[in-house]
């Protein structure tokens, strides 16, 4: 006995509103009597943390997770996704079948979000029971309505954190062979999953930004000397004062810039700018300011929860590395350029980088997220390096350059999928959102209650805004455009509430490398039952 999945014309990956056929070959070589034939569709998003000793007082008396001690590996499992398909049989009755190569077809299409946050679909899938009373198990729908759930968008599969979080997405199928002490027989396949994007807002011409401005050190004064007539010896004020308005510390300002809302695409060059502003005048060559190394790195957090244990893994990948920029980059054409005057680095240096295939989309579940930053570091030098020739010198005496390097970090960032949703389900998206504001605004108007004496009324957001302090910030380095209130909106409607069953998996897709092993056995600790 056999048993396979063959996918009919898989893809790199799947995405929403895909619909994923294949067949179940069962190969027999003695004959059989078969029950039922169940394929199911199923996600599944894992994380385990150990729990910790306390690190104080306060925290030894802390409650601890149910169930676990100090040391102890506690695990929390969300099922979200689960769907479940009967190809076998018809009309209930279990048949025999003679020895050879049987084949059942199934089709399943992939929804938008999650299904562990709807507790009527946990609670039909408890216990045994399920489809026609054919009494196999399904799943036990108790243990997911006694977690905490959050509705969102199926997010990527992921990997890459042994024996803590993982996102794994199957096809299983489950053979029943009626009898008692007859085993039923199961097959899995794995397949890698990337959602598609939420819906992009306007582009407008906004920009959020990161910047600092620096001043070098000043160089220390030294004369130059000659003998006397008379044997004594003096300075040379002169050369030494000309040399002195030369040797000015220059003083900038390096801002990265980007479109706002902040939205990076997986496998695509990242829309950045660099742009340098000069806050002090300068008069000679000598005070010329170099662009000599610049690193570019995409930060990811992936923060995992299990009950009330929270642990963040930082992960970083490079986008750009250059340790050296051969020839420097001068920030300014000349020395006279005014105070003000900008500079753009040119993009040619990071602007054919994009990002690795392998970057899961930002997301959000249950017990697991993503978010990301940027972080830049831009050296800079007062004065060419390595060069004798044109290395500054002050009072015949040549000094080395001087070079800073400047971090830069982008915190509000979000990377899409690169995946667009299909136009019918932005418009209908938009159609629901139209709606429910023309359904606030007459239950505002026609139905509205009168607040109860003895309670009093609600403020608007607008005065709530209005009370609120306003914020001081320092004027050098302004808050960074971004989301207002919760980073995590809603998830977009399901596809059976927005277009039913009308609509097909979005066409393009970006190449994805994702899960490289998605049949590789699970990495993750056993559950404790």
């Amino acid at each position: 006995m056999s048993i396979r999945i063959a996918l009919d014309n898989p893809p790199e990956f799947y995405t929403n509103l895909d619909f994923i056929s294949g067949r179940v070959i069962l190969a027999l070589n003695r004959p059989e009597t078969i029950g039922n034939v169940i394929v199911k569709l199923e996600g599944e998003s894992r994380t385990a943390l150990t729990v910790p000793q306390p690190g104080d007082r306060e925290d030894f008396y802390r409650p601890r997770p149910p169930g676990g001690s100090i040391g102890d590996i506690i695990t929390e499992s969300h099922k979200i996704l689960y769907r479940v398909f009967q190809v076998f049989p018809d009309d209930g009755v279990a048949l025999p079948y003679q020895p050879g190569q049987h084949e059942f077809k199934f089709n399943f299409k992939v929804p938008l979000n999650n299904i562990c946050h709807d507790p009527k679909a946990m609670s039909a899938l408890l216990g045994i029971g399920g489809i026609g009373g054919s009494g196999f198990r399904t799943m036990d729908g108790s243990k997911q309505l006694m977690l905490q759930h959050v509705k969102a968008t199926l997010p990527p599969s992921l990997t890459g954190f042994p024996q803590e979080a993982e996102i794994r997405y199957y096809i299983k199928v489950t053979i029943q062979r009626p009898g008692f002490f007859r085993e039923n027989w199961r097959y899995q396949v794995g397949f890698k999953f990337l959602p598609v994007e939420p819906p992009r807002p306007a582009k407008t011409t906004q920009e959020a930004f990161a910047r600092r401005p620096f001043t070098f050190q000043p160089r220390a004064p030294t004369q130059s000397t000659r003998k006397s007539l008379f044997g004594g010896r003096t300075s040379s004020s002169a050369n030494v004062g000309e040399d002195a308005s030369k040797q000015l510390p220059p003083s900038i300002e390096v801002s990265a810039r980007v479109p706002f809302p902040s939205i990076f695409t997986c496998n695509e060059p990242l829309p950045l700018r660099l742009i340098a502003r000069k806050l002090a005048a300068t008069t000679t060559s000598e005070q010329q300011v170099y662009v000599t190394a610049l690193d570019i790195k995409l930060v990811g957090y992936t923060q995992v929860r299990v009950q009330t244990l929270q642990h963040t893994e930082r992960t970083q990948w490079v986008v750009l590395s250059a340790p050296t920029v051969s020839p420097p980059l001068a920030l300014f054409k000349t020395a006279a350029d005014p105070v003000d005057t900008e500079f753009e680095i040119p993009s040619a240096l990071w602007k054919d980088r994009r990002l690795p295939n392998t970057i899961a989309p930002s997301f959000q579940t249950c017990n697991l997220a993503r978010r990301y930053e940027i972080e830049i570091t831009i050296a800079l030098t007062w004065g060419l390096p390595h060069s004798s020739s044109s290395s500054s010198s002050f009072g015949g005496k040549q000094l080395p350059p001087q070079t800073i390097a400047l971090p830069l970090k982008l915190s509000k960032v979000d990377v899409y999928s690169g995946i667009n949703p299909p136009q019918e389900l932005i418009n209908a998206l938009h159609s629901s959102t139209n709606t429910n504001t023309t359904n606030t605004h007459t239950n505002t108007n026609t139905n509205a209650r009168p607040t109860p004496p003895n309670l009093p009324s609600r403020p608007s957001q607008q005065q709530q805004q209005q009370q609120r302090p306003a914020q001081q910030h320092d004027p050098l380095y302004p808050p960074q455009l971004g989301p207002q209130g919760n980073p995590y909106d809603d998830a977009p409607p399901s596809y059976d509430e927005a277009m039913a069953d009308r609509l097909a998996g979005p066409a393009a897709r970006p190449a994805y490398s994702g899960v490289t092993a998605e049949n590789a056995p699970s990495s993750m600790p056993a559950e404790k039952s």
